[in-house]
């Protein structure tokens, strides 16, 4: 292989990794208590966007370890906390939920992150809204 090539090899691979678009982007949290008389509409930040991954043709011949595919993921975030207006005094009315700082292609934790690549059907108020801009 000629040094040019090789070179260019790299340099597209490099290019291909930064320019992945995996970044913080907006997002609305539906959020509401069974006892509380009100949903919290939260304005906060995922992790989303395309990372560059691979399909092996080998698959059969890999070890599962090797299969993991990178998704969008947080590298750096923060919780807040809000409080869900209308609860009475026995019911605990604050939420916590994560706030993307920045991101990274790698593996998905379970431990913090919904590695399943579904659109969630539920994100929505059936009481009256409030809306929340932290």
């Amino acid at each position: 292989m000629s040094p040019f090539f090789v070179m260019s090899l790299l340099f597209g691979l490099t290019v291909c990794q930064t320019a992945s678009l995996c970044a913080p982007s907006e997002y609305i949290i539906h959020v509401e208590k069974r006892e509380c008389a009100y949903c919290l509409a939260i304005n906060t930040t995922i992790c989303a966007g395309f990372c560059m991954t691979r399909d092996s043709n080998g698959k059969k011949l890999l070890l599962k370890s090797a299969l993991s595919q990178n998704v969008c993921t947080y590298k750096e975030m923060l919780y807040q906390t809000a409080l869900i207006p209308g609860c009475p005094h026995h019911t605990i009315p604050y939420y916590s939920y994560p706030v993307a700082v920045s991101c990274k292609c790698g593996k998905c934790n379970t431990d913090y992150s919904d590695c399943v690549n579904e659109k969630v059907k539920t994100n929505y108020c059936t009481k009256p809204q409030k809306l929340c801009n932290m």
